[in-house]
């Protein structure tokens, strides 16, 4: 069985040349949830003033192909702000919009910024049960966010110059 630093550093490798955003999606929602051995994780992506949710890879469907305002979810809050949100029971979190996250099995989440020095998106991890994201975590999920913002960033480069 691979560590997760392996999974990390073999995934940050293959996002090296990946030439698409979908494979992007792919590599990093599926990498993201095995990081932080969680029961969901998405791929969010800034679009203007609206955050994305491009695509996901959880125990039930959340929001992908959604939409929302950067101001009114979590993923824009993580962006805005530039750091992780770790919310423990999202309950009684008070950045969490509460009528989107209810009815899902989401109780406990992370969420990191793609990109911190300019963010691009984010990444989210989810339980279904109440828990804290732990240090390491958190930074194995900033990690692979930063690598995904190096790929993102490239994909995008190259679709505006074509």
């Amino acid at each position: 069985m691979r560590s997760k630093t392996m999974l990390l550093d073999e995934t940050v490798q293959e996002l090296v040349g990946v030439n698409t955003l979908r494979r992007v999606q792919q590599l990093v929602r599926t990498c993201a949830r095995a990081l932080a051995d969680s029961h969901g994780a998405t791929i969010v992506l800034l679009d203007g003033d609206q955050c994305f949710y491009a695509d996901e890879d959880a125990i039930s469907p959340l929001w992908r192909g959604q939409r929302f305002p950067v101001s009114e979810c979590i993923s824009g809050w993580a962006m805005m702000n530039r750091c992780a949100a770790v919310i423990p029971d999202i309950r009684i979190d008070e950045r969490i919009p509460q009528l989107a996250y209810r009815p899902t099995f989401v109780r406990s989440l992370v969420m990191v910024p793609i990109r911190k020095s300019a963010p691009l998106g984010a990444i989210g991890a989810y339980w279904a049960v109440p828990h804290r994201a732990t240090a390491e975590q958190t930074a194995l999920l900033s990690a692979l966010a930063e690598a995904a913002g190096t790929a993102l960033e490239r994909i995008l480069t190259a679709a505006a110059w074509w």
